[in-house]
């Protein structure tokens, strides 16, 4: 009753002008009816409850469409055919005498008819279990006379097949004992060819390892005679190309004549001075000096070997190993594409969990120190492989590294200097 009150209102609502509208619901005259009805319930209910006149304007349309029945309302009378509701809605608008008497009886109509139809409902649903209760014997019944069926035929099944299990279960011990006798037989076979095998095998092993030694010792040999004449040559042939590129660079140095006598060197006339005699490029610099690393560099063949942590340790040594690694090969590269000089860097193998690969640029030569080896001892390897007046520079602000390379003949330069020269570059 209500809400069909309340839907009646909000209709009328938005066909009245707005000055005729209650105050407290003119902000809703805009909303579409539905919305109205929804979203204004509350205040339309006590604006109908509140204001007799506006209950009377709402009232009006229904004095139209339901004329009759506003009549029997009016004079306190119920229809015995009229909807409950509509006699309610009507009586709680028009408010005749006695109207909450007919308010509340058409509140006991609805529940009287609720009452009939949830009865008639449950009468249905009793109906209906009847019905599916009786179905439901009787396929049970249906299933029960199938299973015992399927039970007999089960039962003559299982009788066969526990004949046809005694056969096999007899077949089964006699091949049982057939294969007990052949596997006795074959048990003395395997073992006396066991006891021959394990005498070749003896005898095998024997003359292996006879074999294997004397092709290790045929293979030292000839391995120590190839590293031999390998290493010779090689220092041979550095020591060669390095004193022909010093010999170059001298008579660059001196301006060398290419003859001894020319025949324009008859003719009169005043020579300018010669240029003074200048020391290799280097051996005048302190180690401190800027231009050191530059100036060592222009030597002819020259070898440059990097203690590789010492230099990134210096510079960037914030930074993972690997990116040290990386940035300073990739700075060598550079170097080595400049000056065609030989660039060897070395890296101390104990940093390292497992081998890594390390992508060295062209010009240059990356070594890890081995096992129980360190940087500084590789680096005296590779000093001391060199041919005695080849120029070997020693890249590492470590002293004791310093020391050594100058006790073989090699030219130490700080890392700063390095780092210097690579940031130019």
């Amino acid at each position: 009753m209500r809400q069909s009150v309340v839907e009646a209102a909000a209709e009328l609502i938005g066909s009245l002008p707005a000055d005729e509208v209650p105050a407290p619901l003119r902000r809703f005259a805009r909303f579409e009816r539905r919305k109205r009805a929804k979203l204004a319930g509350q205040h339309i209910a006590a604006a109908l409850e509140k204001d007799s006149g506006f209950r009377e304007r709402v009232a009006e349309p229904l004095r139209e469409t339901q004329a009759d029945l506003v009549e029997v309302v009016e004079g306190g009378r119920v229809p015995p055919a009229a909807d409950p509701v509509r006699v309610a809605v009507l009586a709680y608008l028009l408010r005749p005498a006695g109207w909450t008497v007919l308010v509340e009886a058409a509140r006991a109509e609805l529940e009287r008819s609720a009452t009939a139809s949830e009865e008639e409902a449950a009468e249905r649903r009793v109906a209906a279990l009847k019905e599916e209760l009786a179905a439901a014997r009787a396929a049970r019944s249906a299933e029960l006379d199938k299973l015992r069926a399927e039970l007999r035929e089960t039962k003559a099944e299982v009788a066969e097949l526990r004949h046809k299990l005694h056969d096999a279960r007899t077949r089964f011990r006699a091949a049982e004992e057939r294969a007990d006798a052949v596997a006795e037989q074959a048990a003395r076979e395997l073992a006396a060819a066991r006891e021959s095998t394990a005498a070749s095998e003896k005898e095998l092993r024997r003359l292996r390892a006879r074999t294997a030694h004397a092709e290790a010792n045929a293979e030292a040999a000839r391995r120590a005679a190839r590293e031999g004449r390998n290493v010779d040559d090689v220092r041979l042939r550095m020591l060669l190309d390095t004193l022909v590129d010093a010999a170059q660079g001298i008579r660059r140095e001196l301006a060398l004549p290419s003859t001894i006598g020319r025949p324009a060197d008859a003719a009169g006339g005043l020579e300018p001075d010669r240029l003074a005699h200048r020391a290799l490029p280097g051996r005048a610099l302190s180690d401190s000096d800027p231009q050191l690393l530059d100036r060592l560099l222009t030597l002819p063949q020259v070898h440059l070997v990097v203690d590789g942590y010492n230099v990134t340790k210096t510079g960037y040594g914030e930074l993972p190993l690997a990116d040290q690694r990386n940035r300073l090969v990739s700075g060598l590269g550079g170097l080595a594409a400049q000056t065609r000089a030989e660039v060897t860097c070395v890296f101390d193998g104990a940093e390292l969990d497992t081998p890594v690969a390390v992508a060295a640029p062209r010009g240059v030569r990356v070594r890890f120190s081995a096992p129980g080896q360190t940087a500084d001892e590789l680096i005296g390897e590779l000093v001391r492989a060199e041919p005695s007046g080849r120029p070997v520079v020693v890249v590492s602000s470590d002293r004791e590294v310093a020391d050594a390379a100058r006790r073989a003949d090699a030219r130490p330069c700080p890392s700063t200097l390095l780092l210097r020269r690579l940031g130019r570059s």
